[in-house]
């Protein structure tokens, strides 16, 4: 599996223990203003409206924010990620029966086609060294309708992303580039919050 430095500094359990403390304050630093995880969850909420039984998938879980989200909200979650040491941190932080912890690259699942009502991707975007092919397998995995959320910085082409880049493997993708890997349907929102993406996509009927 080749990854990305960014990826693999995950692996280790000083990352997973501070993770929780930079999630809780990175959007505020990124967008300028205050953004905490309470307006992040209610702008998640408000625009996918996530149902009871549902069934999402959360791709780079870290530390379960998204999954607890969604546990909240009465959805069945599967939350995936590369790293043990998050997952485990993120079962002791979201104890809940609903959610599904799994060790496993979404790049590519083998999971059947259509097998979630809506999938969820924050900064995992960022670290992977092939977003194109993450978006693509996360678009197949949807079901017709479903939602695709995602949270991201997209590229600007400054010298400190360009650093970021050559020191962590971390790739700033851009909102046409992200919706260009999406096939099968369609962007239906879009909203940037200072140096923050965030893009709801869902998946056509055809």
């Amino acid at each position: 599996m080749n990854l990305t430095p960014a990826q693999r500094s995950n692996f280790f359990p000083l990352t997973a223990w501070g993770y929780p403390l930079w999630r809780a304050r990175s959007l505020t630093w990124l967008a300028g203003e205050p953004f905490g995880l309470a307006r992040e969850a209610r702008l998640f909420l408000g625009l996918c409206r996530p149902h009871a039984g549902e069934r999402w998938l959360d791709v780079g879980t870290s530390t379960g924010f998204y999954a607890g989200v969604l546990a909240r909200a009465g959805c069945r979650v599967v939350a995936a990620d590369l790293s043990p040491a998050m997952l485990h941190a993120a079962a002791r932080r979201e104890p809940r029966p609903q959610i599904e912890w799994v060790q496993t690259n979404v790049e590519e699942t083998g999971w059947r086609t259509a097998s979630f009502d809506g999938v969820v991707v924050g900064a995992t975007l960022n670290e992977t060294a092939d977003p194109a092919r993450l978006l693509g397998e996360c678009a197949r995995l949807l079901r017709p309708g479903g939602k695709l959320w995602l949270m991201f910085v997209p590229r600007t082409g400054g010298p400190l992303q360009g650093l970021l880049a050559r020191l962590g493997g971390l790739t700033f993708p851009d909102l046409s580039a992200v919706e260009t890997a999406l096939p099968g349907g369609a962007i239906v929102h879009a909203r940037r919050a200072g140096a923050v993406q965030f893009a709801l996509f869902v998946r056509g009927n055809g």
